[in-house]
C-alpha cells in the first residue's frame, strides 16, 4: 500500500457525466487537464467511476464495457502513463455498485489483481449493497479491510480511496485501513437545499 501521507488531487467523471463516460472522454479529459496546465499543479489521478464494466467473466474476473472501452482497460491505463496521469477505477464494497454494475464483496483477491494487471493506480471504493455488513465500525471496517489486504497482495502499489459516507465513523478506523477515507455523502450542486447530516 502507498504511504498514507501522499495525497494527489484527483478528477473524477460521476458528478458531470454519470454513466455517460468512455474511453474517449477519460483520454479528452486527461488531455485537457494536461493542456491547461492542472496536471503540473497536482492534479494526478484520473478515475474512472461507476458503469464502466459489462458484467464478469465465467472466472469471475470483471470484463470492461467494450463498447465504452475498445481498446480495453490495459490501454487506458498506458495511454493515461504516458501522459504522466495516475490510473483510477471505482467499485463498491458490496454485491453491486451503486449504479447496479457487479460489486466487488466478495472477489476482492480478482478484482485487486485483474486492476493491478491493468495499471491501475486508485481505487474509490463505494458503500453501496453492502449485503448489512456495517452498522458498526468493526463490521465496516473488517469489510474494508478485505481489499486493503487484496490490494497488499497484489504486487502494485494502489492508492486506496474509502467511500463509505462517514458511515460508521471512517476517521476512526480509516487510517489504519485506507490511504484516504469519506466522511459525508456525495456533494452536488444544491447550495440552499437542506441535509440531515448538515442542517442549514
Amino acid at each position: 500500500m502507498l504511504p498514507r501521507w501522499l495525497m494527489l488531487l484527483a478528477t473524477d467523471n460521476w458528478n458531470a457525466f454519470g454513466c455517460g463516460l468512455s474511453q474517449s472522454l477519460i483520454l479528452s479529459t486527461a488531455s485537457t487537464i494536461k493542456k491547461s496546465g492542472l496536471r503540473d499543479l497536482g492534479y494526478h489521478y484520473i478515475i474512472l467511476d461507476d458503469c464502466w464494466s459489462s458484467g464478469r467473466a465465467s472466472n469471475g474476473a470483471l470484463i470492461p464495457d467494450a463498447t465504452k472501452f475498445p481498446n480495453g482497460m490495459g490501454y487506458l491505463g498506458s495511454q493515461l502513463h504516458a501522459d504522466g496521469f495516475g490510473f483510477g477505477i471505482y467499485s463498491s464494497a458490496g454485491t453491486k455498485t451503486c449504479a447496479g454494475y457487479p460489486g466487488s464483496l466478495g472477489y476482492e483477491t480478482i478484482d485487486a489483481n485483474t486492476w493491478a494487471s491493468w495499471g491501475v493506480d486508485y481505487l474509490k471504493y463505494d458503500n453501496c449493497n453492502n449485503n448489512g455488513q456495517a452498522g458498526s465500525q468493526a463490521a465496516s471496517s473488517a469489510r474494508y479491510k478485505v481489499m486493503e489486504q487484496a490490494l497488499a497482495a497484489s504486487g502494485r502499489p494502489i492508492l486506496y480511496a474509502i467511500c463509505n459516507w462517514g458511515q460508521d465513523q471512517p476517521w476512526v478506523w480509516g487510517p489504519s485501513v485506507g490511504n484516504s477515507w469519506r466522511i459525508t455523502g456525495d456533494i452536488s450542486d444544491h447550495f440552499n437545499t437542506g441535509y440531515s447530516a448538515c442542517p442549514v
